[in-house]
């Protein structure tokens, strides 16, 4: 992607006797933000990869990223006046927090943004895993039409399940509140003791007797290094045979060829998984053409509201900027 220089003539913000400083965005926002931000700065859109960015990167004061542009000290390297750094997003995974300390650089992101459109994804991946449906465009004869409705009959609702939250963080929380306002089961397992009324009635469980009870296991765990392959072959080896497998958090914090093993040797389970690693996977990712594995693009915040909300992380960069 070329650099853009977004332009607004009536920014009057910045006294004329000092240029309106640099700030680089380097994947996609709300166009209100960006229009709002750039009232006040000047603000080039370059993706981190293009052959421009460096030049950029010399004289940028901010730096407003998402998902796939990572700040670590190779970049930092070439980013001499860079103040801070705004990430539209929950994680700071591709952020290294530390190296920007040691340079002063700021670091801002939008911890709770797009909590409730995941909870909303979770939910039709729960619904799409245990409902089975069919839009009908024709007119169907009686036979037929019976035929169907046979077809298509769940074998069990949701209040018949239970339903394991492995992380019970902001996400994790409402994801508690769901599966009680559904009438599940619902357990969780947590590093943190979580006060009892914070818990919508979920019962702390250990991970083992998570694995082993839970109908649908949802995770929602943070970046932390300490995080990769957490949900392992010893994991999978304790998980029922028909669970459902749901992954909305990290990418690596899943170890790929282990779901691809569990779900061969287990083809009434199921597993749907919207973040990856590395994103966006290859042709050699252990989980492509499998009848029971559902592998989505990354999406379960792409919504227009989680993406407005994330996308005002300019305030903070423009606070920053301003001192």
């Amino acid at each position: 992607m070329s650099s853009d220089a977004v332009s607004n003539e009536a920014a009057t913000t910045n006294s004329p006797r000092r240029p309106r400083p640099l700030v680089i965005q380097t994947e996609h926002l709300d166009a209100t933000c960006t229009a709002w931000l750039a009232e006040r700065a000047e603000v080039v859109r370059c993706a981190s990869d293009a052959p421009e960015f460096s030049g950029l990167l010399v004289r940028a004061e901010g730096l407003v990223i998402r998902t796939y542009t990572n700040v670590n000290e190779a970049m930092l390297a070439g980013a001499p006046r860079l103040r801070v750094v705004g990430r539209a997003g929950v994680g700071l995974d591709n952020v290294d927090e530390a190296a920007c300390a040691r340079r002063g650089i700021k670091v801002f992101n939008t911890p709770d943004a797009n909590g409730t459109a995941v909870v909303e994804y979770v939910a039709c991946l729960m619904c799409d895993a245990t409902r089975p449906r069919v839009f009908l465009d024709t007119a169907l004869p009686l036979a037929e039409w019976k035929k169907v409705r046979t077809k298509l009959l769940a074998r069990r609702q949701l209040c018949q399940m239970t339903l394991g939250i492995w992380g019970m963080g902001k996400i994790g929380k409402r994801i508690a509140r769901l599966g009680a306002g559904l009438g599940m089961t619902v357990i969780y397992h947590d590093l943190l003791e979580i006060a009892e009324p914070l818990r919508a009635g979920a019962t702390a469980v250990t991970r083992e007797a998570l694995c082993a009870e839970a109908d649908i296991i949802t995770v929602h765990v943070d970046g932390r290094k300490e995080n990769t392959n957490l949900v392992s072959g010893d994991a999978f080896g304790r998980m029922k045979s028909d669970v459902v497998f749901i992954n909305t958090s990290r990418g690596f914090v899943v170890d790929a060829h282990a779901v691809a093993d569990f779900m061969i040797a287990h083809p009434a389970a199921c597993a749907m998984l919207d973040v990856h690693d590395p994103e966006p996977f290859e042709a050699t990712y252990p989980l492509l053409e499998m009848k029971n594995v559902h592998l989505s693009p990354h999406i379960a915040a792409a919504t227009e509201l989680a993406n407005l909300n994330m996308s005002w992380v300019v305030r903070d960069v423009w606070a920053a900027l301003e001192g």
